[in-house]
């Protein structure tokens, strides 16, 4: 296991991350971290490691983009002095090229999101001990599907800035993979991006493999 005693553990992107979180800081009482993975997260680690205890902190909010991100890295991320850092951010700066496509000051553009990406993580790494990068994801098995052929190149853009920074890297579209050889995409997201509790297991699941979750410790 990666994170250490007392240690706060933020997780920052968009609707996927918010799940109907606390706000402004996704953590207490009440499913104040949500209703998604983070949820998961956080209490399969008060499950297995309670003598750690670790503070996590949903700061998802739905429709953001990098750029969002960018607006409020100082308050949500650096401002919260994390140990540890999760980020998955991209998917709206897809689905806005194709959702809302004669409203082009609402699409990111490929260059601008490795940028941007980058310039977040760049400013995040010196402050935490680790940092992980998630990318985006659009629940098509069809690699030549028009919006899942952008979605993989901005992934792979997620992975070019996690190899440049040298921070932890999750493929998300590779995690649902295996789910298409026996249900159709709807059954886990009806709209192919927004998942209901088993792709949200999926998406907890890599996070926590990425960290060093001991899933011995699960076991009665």
């Amino acid at each position: 296991m990666k994170l250490e005693q007392e240690q706060r553990f933020v997780v920052i992107g968009d609707s996927i991350t918010d799940c109907e979180r606390r706000f402004p800081h996704g953590e207490g009482l009440f499913q104040g971290v949500g209703k998604g993975y983070v949820a998961l997260v956080d209490a399969l680690l008060q499950t297995a490691y309670p003598e750690l205890a670790i503070r996590v902190t949903n700061m998802g909010i739905g429709g953001n983009t990098v750029r969002d991100l960018k607006a409020r890295w100082q308050s949500d991320v650096l401002g919260l002095e994390p140990d540890w850092l999760a980020v998955m951010i991209g998917i709206n700066d897809v689905w806005r090229q194709f959702d809302q496509p004669n409203i082009r000051e609402s699409h990111i553009s490929l260059e601008e999101y490795e940028q941007t990406l980058e310039e977040l993580v760049k400013s995040a790494k010196q402050g935490v001990q680790g940092l992980v990068i998630m990318t985006p994801f659009y629940l098509e098995p069809n690699p030549e599907d028009r919006m899942r052929k952008r979605m993989d190149e901005y992934g792979q853009a997620a992975r070019r800035v996690a190899e440049r920074t040298g921070s932890g890297f999750i493929d998300v579209q590779a995690a649902f993979a295996p789910l298409f050889e026996y249900v159709h995409p709807t059954a886990i997201a009806s709209d192919r991006v927004h998942p209901g509790l088993s792709g949200h297991l999926v998406i907890a699941r890599a996070l926590l493999q990425e960290i060093g979750f001991d899933w011995e410790r699960m076991k009665g």
